[in-house]
């Protein structure tokens, strides 16, 4: 395995990568870091990628995005669509990544299904795909209302995905 490339391939398994400070000279140490989380399959290297040409603090958010994903359920996969977007996947897609000039958006792909207590939500409410969660640099990310996001999305998909939950319950049943 090549130095900061932390997939050997895309082989099933769990796969839990060394430390971060082993995998990539230069990254913050301390801290829970997603190459910490096992995961069910190997991460995605051009998600490190595209990752990696951010500015640090769009870094650092994305990262922790990843974690969250990964800690909501070990299943998700990684991938990227649309060229160059990185996506996580678990019967359908939870959420995707998306950093722009002045904050990186976090699309979820639950029909609007998924509850938001905290209200961490700042977009696409009428949306009848998915909404956002814009994160902007120096401002705090709530952890645990996103992975508790994350989880609801997944267990959707698992459940047939939202455009079947919606049917269903248009449907009365």
């Amino acid at each position: 395995m090549a130095p900061g490339n932390c997939s050997a391939g895309r082989g099933r398994g769990t796969a839990v990568a060394p430390a971060p400070e082993a995998l990539r000279p230069g990254l913050p140490a301390g801290g829970p870091h997603w190459h910490t989380v096992r995961m069910a399959s190997a991460p995605e290297p051009r998600i490190d990628d595209y990752i990696d040409a951010l500015p640090p603090w769009q870094q650092e958010i994305c990262r922790t995005v990843r974690r969250l994903v990964h800690e909501a359920d070990p299943e998700v996969e990684e991938t990227i669509k649309r060229t160059r977007q990185p996506y996580f996947v678990l019967q359908g897609n939870v959420c995707a990544l998306l950093a722009t000039r002045d904050h990186v958006n976090v699309f979820l792909y639950d029909g609007g299904l998924a509850p938001d207590p905290r209200g961490i939500i700042t977009g696409g409410h009428t949306n009848s795909t998915g909404r956002t969660v814009a994160v902007y640099e120096d401002r705090a990310l709530d952890e645990d209302a996103l992975r508790e996001i994350f989880r609801a999305i997944i267990a959707d998909n698992r459940a047939g995905g939202w455009r079947t939950l919606t049917k269903r319950a248009s449907l009365g049943g």
